[in-house]
């Protein structure tokens, strides 16, 4: 079995910044955690993304670029390709000695109900850029055939399950932008799903009551009290009657439930609302998950935390309770995931998107043929 080494790259829907890692492995159970990076955008590059995300606001034209998004997408993919040279150089790797890389891209929109979604970045022009070959435009595939597009990190949360001395089923819950969810048995396919918003509402309530870009460590929602009322009618939302499959675009909630309170209650119950629709997807699992592993950003307000350990049962941990990197494991993801593209591995499955059966995906570009 070839054991391939990977660079993955990760800039999520919270549009904070690049994670990037490297990861051998065979696109299977084998995996060695190399080097990793995050490199944040500043507040003008943030802005320039939202601005994109707004301009494909009605569109259903996948490749069209409306608007400022054609050069924001040559600006994403230069600052990914800049991301790689520097964990390189930071990891002691010549570019001959990475096979390939993973390139998700930025999610700028992401309508499941009309098998639309769209990722900036240039899968061509990062090869060039780079100098190794490129896998991307991971979801298309799974869209064509029927399914929703995400979640798609499940299938590298399994490989990883495997690696954990945790009683099945377990669950893997990463807080990004959007929550997600991946349920793992002890045997057969896994089943996930985006539970409701991760960090989203929170980000976007703090830049507009305070002039900040995030709730660091939960400390304003830490002196805030839950509006109970604000918060049953939040999780009153119909996507959360819904069953799975389902997914999310990072625009399909507001803060307009919360709009009248102090930025601190506000910042306490939209926390809560991201606790309690993440407990809440535990109905939905075919058993209870015996465990729990939380990832993704969100891991680290206490908040959140806080109103999980709350609300389920089961032993709650984080990553790096269990040995893992939580800042890493989406980035990784996309270079397992680019690796199984290579072996003609599936990518995604019935239970995680929906798609009628297990289905591979990503587009290939080989450095010396990038147009």
């Amino acid at each position: 079995m070839r054991i391939y080494t990977a660079i993955g790259l990760m800039s999520g829907t919270s549009m904070d910044g690049i994670d990037a890692a490297v990861l051998e492995t065979d696109g299977r159970d084998h995996l060695h955690h190399g080097p990793s990076i995050s490199i944040a955008y500043d507040a003008g590059m943030r802005a320039r993304i939202a601005r994109a995300a707004e301009a494909f606001g009605g569109t259903t034209d996948r490749g069209g670029r409306p608007g400022i998004s054609a050069e924001v997408e040559e600006e994403i993919t230069i600052a990914h390709a800049s991301a790689i040279e520097t964990l390189c150089r930071r990891a002691g790797l010549a570019r001959g000695q990475v096979d390939i890389v993973g390139f998700h891209g930025q999610t700028v929109l992401h309508r499941a109900e009309i098998g639309l979604t769209v990722q900036l970045g240039n899968g061509p022009l990062l090869a060039r850029s780079c100098g190794i070959d490129v896998v991307f435009d991971l979801r298309a595939d799974d869209m064509r055939a029927g399914g929703q597009g995400a979640p798609l990190v499940p299938a590298y949360h399994v490989a990883l399950a495997r690696t954990l001395d945790l009683p099945r089923p377990v669950a893997f819950v990463n807080i990004g932008g959007v929550a997600n969810i991946t349920w793992v048995p002890p045997d057969g396919e896994p089943v996930a799903f985006d539970t409701g918003p991760g960090n989203a509402l929170i980000d976007d309530w703090c830049a507009a009551r305070i002039g900040v870009p995030v709730d660091r460590d939960g400390a304003l929602a830490a002196r805030g009290r839950i509006d109970e009322a604000a918060l049953a009618r939040l999780t009153a939302h119909r996507y959360f009657g819904l069953g799975y499959p389902k997914s999310l675009d990072r625009g399909d909630f507001s803060t307009a439930e919360v709009a009248a309170l102090s930025p601190e209650d506000g910042a306490a119950t939209l926390a809560a609302f991201t606790a309690a629709t993440i407990a809440g997807a535990a109905r939905l699992c075919p058993a209870p998950p015996l465990a729990w592993v939380v990832c993704g950003g969100g891991r680290r307000n206490p908040a959140i935390m806080d109103g999980l350990r709350a609300r389920m049962a089961g032993d709650l941990f984080t990553c790096e309770d269990v040995g893992l990197r939580g800042d890493d494991i989406e980035a990784e993801a996309f270079a397992y995931l680019a690796v199984r593209s290579l072996e003609n591995l599936p990518l995604t499955f019935p239970g995680t998107t929906g798609v009628a059966a297990p289905t591979g995906g990503g587009r290939l570009c080989r450095y010396g043929q990038a147009a």
